[in-house]
Parts: C-alpha cells; structure tokens; sequence
C-alpha cells in the first residue's frame, strides 16, 4: 500500500518526470536480461521460454500500471508521454522481439513450424497460437512485418515449386483435390493460430500459386480435362473445379469458354451427322439427351450457375439451327410421341416430354418453319385419330400460345373446332337420312375450314359406285344446312374399313386409305389387273398410287394382293392379283401406305416455298407498323427493327426484307427522301 501512496506523493509533489524515466530505465535494464535469458534457450525450448517471459511481463505490466495509477490518469496525459501499459508493449518490443539475435531466430522457428506442419508433422498449436498473439498485441505492423509479410513470401515459394511437382505427376482430378486440401489447410491453420485477416491473404496466395497459374493446363489436360469430365459426367471433379476457379479472376469464364466450344463442336457434329439424319425422332431424342446432361451438370456441378446456363441456351442455339431441318425433325418427334409414345405415360411425364420439347422450340430462329410441319402432322393425327391423348394435344397448343401468342395457334385451335363441329354434323346427318341408309357403306365425314388445316393441292380419284351415292347424299344434306358453302373432297387425306373374304373363306377387316380401298373394291369385279388399268380406272396420280400399290402387295405380313413379276419397287408394266393365300392371326389388320417419314426433298421445297410466301406480308406488316411510328427512318434501322420485331417466328432476311421496302414503295405506302436514298418516308 505504501508504494502506491509513494507513487502518488511523487506526481502530487511534481516528481512525475523523475518517476516515469525510472521507470522506464528499469523496465529496459529487466527486459535486456531477460532478453540474454530467452536468447539462451536451446532448440524448442526457446518458443516456450519467451512465451513465459511474455506472460510474466504482462502480469508485472498489469501490476505496474495499478500502482502507477495516478500518474497514468494525471501526469501522462499532461505531458502527452505514452501510457504505461503500453510503454511496457512497446520496451518489449524494442528490447526482446527486435532485438537482432531473437527477432530472426524467432521468425525462422515460426516458419519452420509452419512448413514442417505442412509436411504432416503434428505441432504444438496452443504454443504457436500464444506467440503469434504476443505479436497481434504489440500492433498490427509488429504481427504484419514481423511475421505476416515473410510468412506469405514463403507459402508463395512453397505452393510454386509444390504446384510445379503436382502438375506433372496428376491428372486434373487428383490436381484439384490437392489443391482443394491445400486450401482448406490454409483456412484451417488461420483458424488455430493466426489473425483472421491472414485467411483472405494466404488463400489468395494458394489461389494464384496453385489455381490461376495453371488455369489453362489444368482445363486442357489431356485425357482428364474439363472435356473428359464432361464427356464421363465426373459431377464431384466438375464441382471442385467449379468451386476452386470461382476463387480466381476469370477463372469461370474459363470454364464457360472451353465448355462452350466442346459443346457447340459435339453439337455441330450431332446436327450434321449423315446417320443421325436417318432417324428424325433418334435425332431430336439425341439433342434431349444432351441438354438433360449439361442441365444435370451445371445442377450438380456449376451451383445452377446462369452464365453456364445462358452459355448452354446459347450453344444449343447454335447448332440446331446448323441444321435447316430442325424444324422438320422436332415436329416429327412431337408426332411420334403424340401418336404412339406417350401411350400408357403418366399425366406428369407427358408434360415433361412436352416441356422438353418447348425447349428446343425456343431455340429454333425459324418457327414458322416448325408451325408449317406441325400443323401438316397434327392434322394426320386428328384425321386418322391416332393422338394418344386430346389433353396432351392441348396442352402444347396452349404451351406454344404462351410462347408465341395467339396469332401463331389460333389455326390449330381452329382444327380441333372442326373436329367437334364435324362430330355434331355426322349425328345431323345420320339423324335426317339413317332409315334410308340401310346396311350399305357408313359414312364419316370430317368438313375441314379451308384457313385453317394445311393448303392440300385437290387430287380427286374415282370412288367406287357405292361410296359416290353417299357422299353425294352428304353433299346434298351440308349444303342444305349450311348457305353459301364449297365443299371439294379430300380423297387422299381418308381412310376406310373393308371386309374381305380370302381364298379359304379367311374373313378379315382392312384398316385402309381411301386410295387402297378403291384399289382393293376394283378386285370385286375382276381377278387379275394391270398396272395401267388400275390407274385408268382410280385416276389416282402415279406416285401415290405406287405407293399405295406398294403397301397392299411388298408388304410381308400385309400383302392382300400378288404381284407379277414379284419385286419390291413397282413398275408399270406390272399385274396384280388378289393374294388368296393371304393369312393373319389377327382379324382386323391394318395396312399402312408406304411413305417416307421424312419430306422428300422436292417435298422440301414445296415447304419452304409456302413459308417464304408466308413471311412475305408479315415482313410488310412490320415495315409499316416500323414506319407509321417513326415516320422517316434509314435503311439499316429498318433492316434492325424488322429483325427484331420477327425475331420470335422468324429471323429475316435482309434481302428479303428489301425487296418488301421495293414492293411497299410501289404500292406507295413507303416513299425515298430525295436528298438521302437511304432514308425512307411513311406515307399515310
């Protein structure tokens, strides 16, 4: 107690100045024999010894600055001197950690702990954490030069030569894994015993050493690269990978880049492969099968990272519409799982098929192209009811409506309007004329808004006598019914069921064309006929009715007629006989007519000659709507504002969309400035 009323009495009666010099005299004669003490310490001991000394000093800093109390509150600040327990930090430091024979000793013992815990030593952590603390509590410069600032040089050197020795000897995968421990050791090391600062430091300096000076090796590596990952689906290698260049400047940009290109490459080869073509629906089931494996992927692997998704939708952009045919082929797939391969699917699944199928539909720059074979194809399915399910049928309508409004689905809606209506036309007419029917041929008949199914170049052929009584009953009831109507027939759009008697009394019910039924109803009048006489006879053009001839006797399993001389193609010279030795265990059997599921390529043309007609007003349509707005504009933001304007059904051509400016400009909707002929006005 006496002390501290002497130290009191002492700044009280002006001696402060005497008693903070003594006391810093004292503190350094102390710490200079402390310091001889430490220095002295052998091997590990010297850690222990100078975090002993440390710990005495503070509880002897702690001690002085109680007794010293008064001059810390009074004398210290008056003379602006450094108070006392700081004084003792900052002795310390001077007098023990900077004194030249323990300041490099003590950093090289730091580091040698450190790399010898790298190399998988266990070290005492709690005395590591204590020193590295001491020297967080004597200031952040003592800790950041004293430690820190040689401490990161080191692990730079270390990771360099470390990474240099891994790259050489690992594949990607195993690379990534080291490296990924490496960082986590890191994390973990600053998390025992070193300041939290450090970790955004010394996990940047693993990053670089590690990570983005390897970048581009690692990703190209061969045979364990980012292409072989992707190729094997290694979703944790994928992961690692991601998560790893996440941590470095375009280090995902990176893996964008070279995904990308692997993808639009295997892409570009999928679309222009000669075998692929062969099978529309294998083709589009491939451009599924790839796009649920990279949507797996950046799922699993890339977090459901959106720049890898927009880099997917763009890849996939690219390459199908490499391939002109796209359209053609995506509608073929729609009409392969409407008609038979969404049979017995859940409600669930069918949606995913269909949702599946909206997708590539997005990508696709030509929709009006995919809108042209849709509708040809559901218009078979309606006609010849082959749809799996109505709701399914719907249910894309209303999809592709979403997508592209109502403009682009009101004629399918239309189609199923005149299914319906047709149904309630039937009952009419079996309701007025039924009793006079009697057991001859029915009659279905489906009345088709021309606007609405696909255009169909009117090819009438002779129906045989029976049938022609009743469609012109029908004609007679329709058009009473309804005023101001055409009705033409659409021979080659039918079908029809026949029952037929074989050779042995076999009786059987045909599933036919209506091109095969007048083929076959010939027969009931004569046993043998030539090519040519049935061709007279049915005046059924010659391709079709090749085809028709085809099915009915090339056909194993369905060959109800003979032919003479037996072969697979048809020629004109050509007999044909009934088959009576025609044999099927099932007794209603259905003969389908031979036809390519592909167009052919003048068929092709055809298409795509209707399709440019098509664009044609719906170009002028933009043009104007373009014009009437802005009033004068120039030729290329004309050929910009069309483009983007279509860009949802169509991308169009900008000789195209010239020649639609010509036409506008006769027709004096569009008129050229006389000082610009680049500039064009709106005339009202």
């Amino acid at each position: 107690m006496w002390i501290l009323r002497n130290a009191y009495n002492m700044v009280l009666h002006k001696f402060g100045e005497k008693l903070y010099s003594g006391l810093v005299s004292t503190m350094t004669f102390h710490l200079k024999e402390i310091s001889k003490s430490i220095e002295a310490s052998q091997g590990s001991l010297f850690l222990e010894e100078l975090n002993k000394r440390w710990t005495d000093h503070n509880k002897a800093l702690q001690m002085i600055r109680d007794i010293l109390m008064y001059m810390d509150r009074t004398f210290i600040p008056s003379t602006r001197k450094t108070p006392v327990h700081e004084l003792g930090l900052n002795l310390w430091r001077d007098n023990i950690i900077h004194y030249s024979k323990i300041q490099t000793r003590l950093l090289n013992t730091l580091l040698e702990l450190v790399l010898r815990e790298r190399t998988g030593e266990v070290i005492d952590r709690g005395l590591m954490r204590s020193v590295i603390k001491m020297l967080m509590d004597l200031g952040p410069s003592v800790y950041q030069e004293d430690f820190e600032k040689p401490f990161l040089e080191v692990s730079a050197d270390f990771y360099r030569v470390e990474s240099q020795k891994f790259i050489e000897c690992c594949d990607c995968g195993d690379y990534l894994k080291k490296a990924e421990r490496r960082l986590n050791e890191e994390i973990e090391r600053v998390s025992h015993y070193l300041d939290a600062k450090s970790e955004a430091k010394i996990t940047n300096v693993v990053e670089q050493e590690m990570i983005a000076n390897h970048m581009l090796r690692l990703v190209h590596m061969e045979n364990s690269g980012l292409v072989n990952m992707l190729l094997d689906d290694k979703y944790a290698d994928l992961g690692r990978m991601y998560n790893l260049f996440h941590r470095v400047p375009n280090g995902l940009l990176t893996i964008r880049d070279v995904m990308t290109t692997h993808l639009r490459e295997t892409g570009k080869q999928l679309v222009t492969d000669p075998e692929k073509l062969k099978d529309p629906v294998e083709f589009v089931q491939c451009l599924l099968d790839q796009k649920d494996k990279y949507d797996k992927i950046i799922t699993m692997a890339f977090n459901n990272d959106k720049t890898f998704q927009n880099a997917l939708n763009s890849s996939f952009e690219f390459f199908i519409n490499l391939n002109g045919r796209s359209p053609e082929f995506i509608s073929l797939f729609v009409d392969d799982k409407l008609r038979k391969g969404l049979k017995g699917v859940s409600e669930e699944d069918v949606e995913i098929v269909l949702d599946k199928v909206m997708m590539l539909f997005r990508y696709l720059q030509e929709k009006d192209v995919y809108e042209k074979y849709y509708k040809q194809h559901l218009a078979k399915r309606l006609l010849s009811g082959k749809t799996v399910s109505d709701d399914a049928e719907r249910s894309l309508i209303v999809k592709l409506k979403t997508e592209c409004g109502y403009q682009f689905t009101s004629k399918l809606e239309g189609m199923f309007t005149d299914m319906k209506t047709s149904q309630d036309t039937m009952h009419g007419f079996y309701a007025a004329h039924g009793s006079e029917l009697g057991d001859g041929p029915t009659l279905v008949v489906h009345v088709l808004t021309t606007g609405s199914w696909p255009s169909q170049t009117t090819v009438t052929c002779n129906l045989p006598s029976e049938m022609t009584a009743l469609c012109e009953k029908f004609r007679s009831y329709y058009l009473g019914t309804h005023t101001g109507r055409r009705l033409s027939w659409q021979t080659n759009m039918g079908t029809a069921d026949l029952k037929a008697t074989f050779g042995k009394g076999q009786k059987h019910e045909l599933n036919v064309s209506t091109y095969q039924m007048c083929v076959l109803m010939l027969f009931n009048n004569s046993d043998r006929l030539s090519y040519k006489e049935i061709e007279q006879a049915t005046e059924i053009p010659s391709s079709d009715l090749k085809r028709c001839l085809q099915s009915l006797a090339c056909v194993k399993g369905k060959n109800v007629l003979r032919k003479e001389p037996m072969s697979k193609d048809i020629a004109e010279d050509d007999a044909f006989l009934v088959n009576d030795k025609f044999s099927s265990k099932f007794y209603k059997v259905k003969i389908g007519t031979v036809v390519a599921q592909k167009e052919s390529e003048p068929e092709k043309q055809e298409t795509r000659q209707r399709v440019e007609e098509d664009r044609k007003p719906q170009i002028e349509a933009a043009i104007v709507r373009i014009m009437k707005s802005r009033r004068v504009l120039d030729h290329n933001n004309i050929i910009a504002e069309v483009t983007k304007q279509l860009q949802s059904r169509f991308l169009a051509n900008p000789s195209e969309i010239k020649k639609r400016i010509e036409s506008l400009i006769e027709r004096d909707f569009l008129e050229r400035d006389n000082s610009d002929r680049r500039m064009y006005r709106y005339l009202a």
